[in-house]
């Protein structure tokens, strides 16, 4: 569906685009319908001209007839037309017809005086090898077309021009046009509706896969997220049922990471209650204030245990779930010095030396959460796993390729054999259990995680002493920075 952005994250939705048929139809009967209407106009004109051509050469007749009636005596034009011939030419089954014979200055030898004369501007017709002009005129208030013929005319003491014209009023061109154009317009008509339904019946052919596809995903259990065939609709479509597809898959993967959450919270909480429950029990059972002084230390201490699990559950299945707010420019020193702030106290109690080599702003993509979140991971789990005395180093640096985050601890570090497996959640390399053996086996799940989400890689190797584990996290540049 179409949407416009507006703000930040605010969103407004689109008018509903109504029916896929209805639209469909619209587009291709509404063009033809306008296409039919200009198709009309035009063949109006055609239809014209088509009996202009007719009745010209019926009127060029008529104007011939007349002619051979017209001679020259004595140096005068006459025109030899009975009273037959005349009641002929002023009247038509459809329509009234004039003429008017011209001598040779002009006059009006015979017929209508007041019959229009030849406009200058009107050429000769190269249809007829006569020397005949046609142009329309109004005449008597009715629109007539006339024809205008130049007869030579002689005798043995002059020869001369003489002008016909035969007139006749348009009845019968409009009728002929009426009935080529009504029957055109009927076949059109009966064409348009066939068009029509031809594609009203293509549409609903066309969208029934579309229909099959709605009955699929009504009629499937709630439980069922296979993919759907693809071949079940057109090549056009498959597109939008890969996208279908692509998101059934990422909830089957989000449903099976959310059963796997909640299995593996089960179980690993299951071990600190259980053992809450006995400590609770001895103590209930206890009477010395010494050993009851102990068991409740021992309570605050699984306790503590219990509840740094239950936080870095929360924290994975968050990351897990894409984590929180936009991505923006991040000051990573800035992180990174503040994490330190917060476990500063640990590390003193342990008597370590925490250092941090990083300059005043150096920027990275993400969400500071995050970031904050994966910097504490790294930092708690190298003062967990350093012994007292020891040293964790603290840097960021500007890279080649973006920006790199180093962790450097002095315990015992991990063997390289197990380097790939202590990302998985829960797992413990064999050196962490004997240092730390109330570990959870997320930190570096979480950070892996985090990583993943902001385009970083993480990767473990020895410490620069030779000793203990440095963990390294390259972000990718960004672009532009407004960070000062």
């Amino acid at each position: 569906m179409k949407r416009i952005a507006l703000g930040l994250g605010r969103r407004i939705r689109a008018a509903p685009l109504g029916s896929l048929r209805n639209q469909l139809l619209r587009w291709l009967l509404v063009p033809l319908v306008l296409l039919v209407a200009l198709n009309t106009f035009s063949l109006y004109r055609d239809a014209m001209d088509a009996a202009d051509m007719a009745y010209d050469r019926s009127l060029l007749a008529s104007t011939r007839a007349l002619a051979e009636r017209v001679a020259m005596r004595d140096g005068q034009v006459v025109a030899d037309v009975p009273y037959v011939a005349l009641d002929s030419f002023e009247t038509d089954t459809l329509g009234r017809i004039y003429y008017r014979v011209g001598g040779l200055k002009g006059e009006t030898v015979s017929g209508y005086d007041d019959l229009p004369r030849v406009p200058a501007d009107v050429p000769r017709s190269e249809l007829y090898p006569a020397l005949v002009r046609f142009y329309h005129a109004t005449y008597n208030g009715e629109p007539v077309r006339i024809a205008a013929l130049l007869q030579p005319v002689f005798d043995d003491s002059m020869r001369g021009i003489a002008l016909i014209q035969v007139g006749e009023t348009l009845d019968a061109r409009y009728a002929l046009s009426r009935r080529i154009l009504m029957g055109t317009l009927l076949r059109q008509a009966i064409l348009v509706l066939a068009v029509a339904t031809l594609v009203w019946v293509a549409v609903r052919l066309v969208l029934r896969p579309l229909m099959l596809l709605k009955d699929e995903f009504e009629t499937r259990p709630l439980s069922d997220l296979s993919n759907v065939d693809q071949a079940l609709v057109h090549k056009e479509v498959r597109p939008l049922v890969a996208t279908l597809n692509g998101t059934m898959a990422r909830m089957q993967h989000l449903i099976a990471s959310q059963r796997r959450f909640i299995a593996d919270a089960s179980h690993q909480l299951r071990t600190p209650l259980t053992v809450l429950k006995t400590q609770a029990e001895l103590a209930l059972r206890e009477n010395d204030p010494d050993a009851m002084r102990a068991i409740v230390r021992s309570i605050a201490g699984t306790t503590d245990s219990a509840v740094h699990l239950a936080n870095r559950l929360l924290t994975l299945a968050r990351v897990e779930h894409g984590g929180q707010g936009d991505m923006g420019e991040v000051n990573l020193p800035a992180v990174v010095r503040q994490v330190g702030l917060d476990l500063a106290l640990p590390a003193v109690q342990k008597n370590i030396d925490l250092a941090l080599d990083a300059p005043e702003t150096l920027a990275v993509r993400g969400q500071a959460m995050m970031l904050h979140e994966l910097v504490s991971n790294l930092v708690d789990n190298a003062l967990r796993y350093t012994p007292p005395g020891g040293s964790v180093q603290l840097a960021v640096r500007q890279a080649a390729r973006g920006v790199v985050l180093e962790v450097q601890d002095s315990g015992p570090g991990i063997a390289p054999a197990e380097r790939d497996k202590v990302f998985m959640p829960f797992y413990r390399a064999a050196a962490t259990m004997e240092a730390n053996p109330s570990g959870t086996g997320l930190g570096l799940s979480i950070v892996r995680d985090i990583a993943s989400l902001h385009g970083a890689e993480v990767s473990l190797s020895d410490a620069a002493s030779g000793a203990g584990l440095k963990v390294t996290v390259r972000f990718p540049p960004v672009a532009t920075s407004v960070l000062s």
